[in-house]
């Protein structure tokens, strides 16, 4: 584990790159949270982020005291956490890697400006790819790996907890079991240690009656990598979920929690993998990446997170980085 070193910067200010609906949802989550002390809103849309530091500002009165403002980029400087929302839209047709090449032209726009002004923040990435993106942002920034975090399958795995919830007809917060590798199409469930209250998935459904059969385990699978695309399809974008999962991680990297969280960071020779960015379950604290976690995947499940693995550095070959 890490070595703490708390930076010069200010614990509780947080800057969010992009004014949008993950953006200014991330926000209201932290104000709800009451973790923050000062959050910056900054957007190339100067008015968009002015509305929303408004709209915040006025519900000041019912949280913890925190100061919302919109902002530049050199009210990053302090900033104990950056959080990177800014980028293009995905669309109903078009896959996360579908983003890649976009995405990577505006990463290489923000993350200078952002560096510029600061160097010792924690830099969290929540824009899609996240994977892709995570990787390029330690790449442009320069910043230690363990203080560049994406968002990762964070989100993917409280989807699959929730399904698994609601099969047996129990709580989700009971419900301990991950997705690891990309936030993505080729994201791998690790059911083989999906348990529940210590029992494996396999041993306690025939004590709740759920269905535990592999076209249902499938047929989850399924729901989680789709849904977001299904959400899209229905009301244009996520937001509320992703807001959620992000503030989960901020609060850990404040709290100084040691929470195990799938957010996604640089591969060391995880099963083998090395030089790209993919979720597998880490300890968050203070420092940011704190350890990733190798856990005893069957041979299935480990193939998948390396074929995971394979895709993103195949689309990562084809960036100018």
């Amino acid at each position: 584990m890490n070595i703490k070193c708390h930076s010069k910067n200010d614990p509780n200010k947080i800057a969010i790159i992009g004014a949008g609906g993950v953006g200014a949802t991330t926000a209201y989550a932290l104000m709800i949270e009451g973790i923050a002390s000062e959050i910056i809103l900054i957007d190339i849309n100067k008015d968009r982020a002015e509305g929303e530091a408004m709209d915040l500002n006025h519900g000041s009165s019912f949280v913890k005291p925190v100061e919302v403002h919109a902002g530049d980029y050199s009210d990053c400087a302090e900033a104990n956490i950056i959080i990177i929302t800014a980028g293009a839209n995905q669309q109903p047709d078009e896959t996360r890697l579908d983003l890649v090449k976009k995405n990577t032209e505006i990463f290489k726009q923000i993350i200078p400006k952002i560096t510029k002004y600061n160097q010792d923040a924690i830099l969290l990435v929540v824009t899609n790819p996240v994977d892709i993106l995570t990787y390029v942002t330690l790449k442009l920034s320069g910043f230690p790996k363990e203080r560049v975090i994406g968002s990762g399958t964070v989100l993917d795995s409280s989807r699959f907890r929730s399904l698994i919830s609601r099969n047996c007809g129990i709580a989700a917060s009971n419900v301990h079991g991950y997705i690891i590798g990309e936030h993505g199409d080729s994201e791998v469930p690790v059911w083989s240690l999906t348990n529940i209250a210590g029992t494996k998935i396999d041993d306690y459904c025939p004590i709740c009656d759920g269905d535990c059969s592999s076209n249902n385990r499938d047929q989850i699978a399924h729901k989680v990598k789709d849904a977001a695309y299904e959400i899209i399809e229905r009301k244009g974008s996520t937001f509320y979920a992703v807001a959620l999962a992000v503030a989960r991680i901020v609060r850990a990297i404040i709290r100084d929690e040691n929470a195990i969280l799938t957010v996604s960071s640089l591969m060391e020779g995880n099963y083998g993998i090395d030089d790209i960015s993919l979720s597998l379950p880490t300890i968050v604290n203070s420092s940011g990446i704190a350890k990733v976690l190798d856990l005893p995947l069957n041979k299935e499940e480990k193939d998948q997170f390396v074929n995971s693995a394979i895709t993103l550095k195949e689309t990562a070959k084809t960036l100018d980085l």
